[in-house]
């Protein structure tokens, strides 16, 4: 819930309008986007969108069903697949992401989001400190200000990413 509350938190200071979450799983992390975006559009008005990826077929549809019993499924698009299929037609510009995924899949899903970005869009990545080793490809990008990141680690369960693109 606290990463969840900072997700939604960011989403609304950005006035969010397309979300980017790769890897939904039972779509939870989804609930607190959608959340952001369904105030933002009664504040601003605007289509508000989140395109979640999911490529386990039982998460996907458990995702849905937990979106539908909240009233918030108008405001998500769930692509089944491999991300870097997924979302490799996905245009922008795009305000936030939230990345928690299958570590391996982490950079590559960056790398491909990136071109999309919009200065000032917020990119949370989910579990750095618990897996640092893992993570540390994914790391060492963001917090390279020559690859057009600022970065910091949120330090709440686990330690998050937040990376500002400054391009």
């Amino acid at each position: 819930p606290e990463k969840g509350r900072l997700a939604y938190i960011l989403c609304r200071a950005l006035d969010a309008r397309l979300v980017v979450e790769v890897g939904t799983s039972f779509g939870v992390s989804t609930l607190y986007l959608a959340a952001a975006l369904r105030d933002n559009a009664a504040l601003s008005g605007g289509e508000r969108k989140v395109i979640g990826t999911e490529i386990e077929p039982t998460k996907a549809a458990a995702a849905r069903a937990n979106w539908a019993e909240a009233g918030l499924d108008a405001f998500i698009e769930l692509r089944e697949g491999d991300a870097l299929v997924t979302l490799a037609d996905l245009s922008g510009p795009i305000d936030f992401v939230l990345i928690d995924t299958w570590i391996p899949l982490a950079l590559p899903a960056l790398k491909l989001l990136t071109p999309r970005l919009r200065t000032g869009s917020i990119v949370m990545c989910d579990n750095v400190r618990q897996f640092a080793k893992a993570y540390q490809p994914y790391t060492d990008f963001v917090r390279d200000p020559s690859n057009g990141f600022r970065s910091m680690v949120w330090p709440g369960r686990g330690g998050t990413e937040l990376s500002v693109w400054t391009r």
